[in-house]
Parts: C-alpha cells; structure tokens; sequence
C-alpha cells in the first residue's frame, strides 16, 4: 500500500467511489490512498489466520473475517481494510450495504517492509481509538514474529511478543490461540 493519497473526498464520496471501484482504497486524513497487491507469503499468512481463526469459532456465534471488510475508525473515517478482523459480539455496520464494520474485537496486520512503519504508526494510533477493540496482533511477513496488543482495564495496551514455532498467542476475547509455526505454515519463514 502506498500512503499518498490519491484525491481527497468526504467520507460518503469515499464510500461511494470505493463501492465502485475495481480495487480497493483506503480513506485516511480525509484522502484516498489505493492498496496495492501482497506477495505469496503475505496471502499464505493470511489465509493461515483466517482458517485457523475459524476453526475455532465454527461452533460460536463469533465472526472472522478476510481482508476485504472495511473497518471505520470513526463513522467519518478513516477506513481501513485489516488483513484479518474477527469479533464475538453481533456486529455493527454503519449502514444497510453491511461492508463498513464498526466494531471490530481483534485486528491483525501482516508487515511487509512497505507498509510497516504506515501500520505501526498513524494506523495502529487510529485503530486504539476503536472503542470494541481489545486486541491488536502484528505479524512480520520476513520473520517468524508476532507481537501481540492487549487492551487492559486501565486503557492501557500490553505487549507480548513471540518468536519460536513452539510459541502461541492466546487471543481472549476470541477465546482463541495461535501457534506460530501454523500461522507461518509453508512460508518458508
């Protein structure tokens, strides 16, 4: 993804442009920044959280979902699309199109070396300010690590971070646990 935007809209411009568009934006500062294409690990990675996600909510009334969900930080943006969001609760969207969800439980982001210091910075700062959100999870694409944010009561986000195929990330509002070397399942990582 890049982080210049392309031309700048309100918030409903956006969402009509992006319900029409052939690829996908995001809407940050009040510009449109166009999301390019992710190479094989970064899919393979993906697809690893979404299926081993799923698994374990299959018989839940939780929700997990790919990267083609739109996330609003505030009603009026930004608009973000996450690798994986997932959440527990009925969720919310902010209107009948049912693309744009509000409250996301748990994101995930895969870090690829041009989109890592975007996430890390302005999104990840936007994306604590989502009130439903209690946990964060990044992963790198180049090496096997996942670090792991957790709201605590106070407000504050605790880290813990992972780096060995034997580790495993508990994600309790999911009522979930990742282990790394599923998550990096034929990466080559």
């Amino acid at each position: 993804m890049t982080t210049e935007p392309l031309q700048s809209l309100s918030p409903s411009d956006f969402l009509a442009f992006e319900r029409e568009a052939p690829t996908k934006h995001e809407y940050v500062a009040g510009g449109v920044v166009a999301m390019t294409g992710t190479s094989e690990r970064h899919n393979l990675i993906v697809a690893n959280l979404v299926i081993e996600i799923g698994i374990q909510l299959r018989d839940r009334p939780c929700r997990v979902y790919p990267s083609d969900l739109r996330v609003a930080v505030l009603v009026s943006g930004p608009f973000y699309y996450p690798d994986v969001v997932a959440l527990c609760e009925e969720p919310r969207f902010l209107d009948e199109e049912k693309d744009t969800l509000l409250n996301p439980g748990v994101l995930v982001e895969v870090l690829s070396p041009s989109t890592e210091a975007f996430v890390r910075g302005p999104k990840f700062s936007d994306y604590r300010t989502i009130g439903s959100l209690r946990e964060v999870v990044f992963v790198s694409q180049d090496a096997m690590r996942i670090e792991h944010f957790a709201r605590r009561e106070d407000g504050h986000w605790l880290l813990t971070d992972y780096a060995s195929p034997e580790s495993v990330v508990e994600l309790p509002t999911l009522g979930c646990r990742l282990e790394l070397a599923r998550v990096y399942d034929k990466t080559g990582v």
